[in-house]
């Protein structure tokens, strides 16, 4: 039976990523490392995790991939699935080591830090012919505008915190003088209007596309801007092709998710994202593809190979959103996301698995 061994716990992507790999056949064990997680992470209660595994200390040790490189040495080399951004870098870094003892999609490092720095991708979306926001040089002639660090991701922002919205001058400064602490060049450009999107798309070896998947955003915590907390599965063979187009320039392999606003492309993030649970919900075979196309073998790209139409929600994440919109003045929102009670799947809920999903709650009320 094919081994996979899905890092990072803690994240809810591995909860999809198990149940899709678990119901495939495959072995599934799942790691976490104590210093990172004090709760015992919800897949660890899931049906599919035959195997659960502590590791001690955190992912951003230095010793960390020694750890990690024992473990994986004595588990007949399997297929490894990395679920958060410090995991991946560190494989990424070691590529050759980590290579002798299991298998994975992991592009080089160089790779990595191009696309996750906002301005390369930028200028090579200009270069592609590929649309972006207006960006300024110097202060703003027009308002509101986004101002954000080339990476936010390496000074360890959470993604609310990633960017801020100004609408005129005084925001402007105030705005660009927190964020010159990151960054003492710090990115403007024009805020979009647009119901955002993401194409996640999945290259194997070759950089060849072998699996997308489109989701639109639907509402975000908080309001104003922020991580999805309710989106919905469709297809967008135009916004697919640009996003592949993208990746591919850079010699891109792996899983990563283009995220759109308006037709524009804003960023890239190359690895496991968010919203990766609605690969589960729209029965999409992403987390199996990965896993064949990770042993070597080659498959062809089959558009349209998941549910299109699926509404999917962060149940308590989606709750405080609504609550922000309703505090902001935009009663719709709230009243679609009550709608949304009776129509939209939650993320991490299953019949044949509902151990994480119970898990979550529990641990949930124990932060609190």
């Amino acid at each position: 039976m094919d081994t996979v061994v899905i890092t990072d716990g803690k994240y809810r992507a591995s909860i999809a990523a198990a149940r899709m790999l678990g119901r495939s056949g495959r072995r599934v064990a799942v790691l976490q490392t104590r210093g990172d997680q004090r709760l015992e992470p919800p897949v660890f209660a899931s049906r599919y995790a035959a195997e659960t595994r502590w590791l001690e200390g955190r992912a951003s040790d230095p010793d960390y991939p020694d750890r990690l490189y024992e473990l994986l040495a004595g588990c007949g080399r399997p297929v490894l699935f990395c679920a958060g951004a410090a995991t991946l870098n560190a494989v990424a870094k070691q590529w050759e080591r980590f290579s002798q003892v299991c298998d994975f999609l992991i592009a080089p490092p160089e790779t990595l830090d191009q696309l996750n720095d906002k301005q390369a991708v930028h200028r090579r979306c200009v270069e592609l012919g590929i649309p972006v926001p207006r960006q300024f040089e110097g202060a703003p002639d027009r308002f509101p505008v986004i101002i954000k660090p080339r990476c936010g991701e390496k000074f360890g922002l959470k993604a609310k915190d990633r960017y801020a919205v100004a609408n005129t001058p005084t925001e402007y400064e105030a705005h660009r003088a927190r964020m010159a602490r990151y960054d003492p060049h710090p990115i403007v450009q024009e805020r979009v209007e647009g119901a955002g999107a993401g194409a996640s798309l999945l290259l194997d070896r070759e950089g060849r596309l072998i699996a997308a998947l489109c989701h639109r955003r639907i509402r975000e915590y908080p309001a104003s801007g922020g991580p999805s907390t309710c989106c919905e599965s469709f297809y967008d063979e135009g916004m697919i092709s640009q996003a592949y187009r993208l990746l591919a320039s850079f010699g891109f392999v792996g899983m990563a998710m283009v995220e759109f606003k308006g037709e524009r492309v804003l960023e890239v993030n190359p690895r496991v994202w968010g919203s990766f649970p609605m690969t589960e919900r729209a029965d999409s075979p992403f987390a199996v593809r990965y896993a064949r196309a990770a042993r070597g073998e080659r498959l062809d790209y089959q558009p349209r190979d998941y549910q299109t139409g699926v509404r999917m929600r962060f149940t308590l994440n989606d709750g405080a959103a609504m609550l922000d919109y309703l505090r902001h003045g935009r009663p719709g929102p709230f009243f679609q996301g009550a709608a949304d009670w009776f129509r939209a799947k939650e993320a991490l809920a299953a019949k044949d698995d509902p151990g994480p999903w119970r898990r979550y709650l529990r641990n949930t009320l124990l932060r609190r």
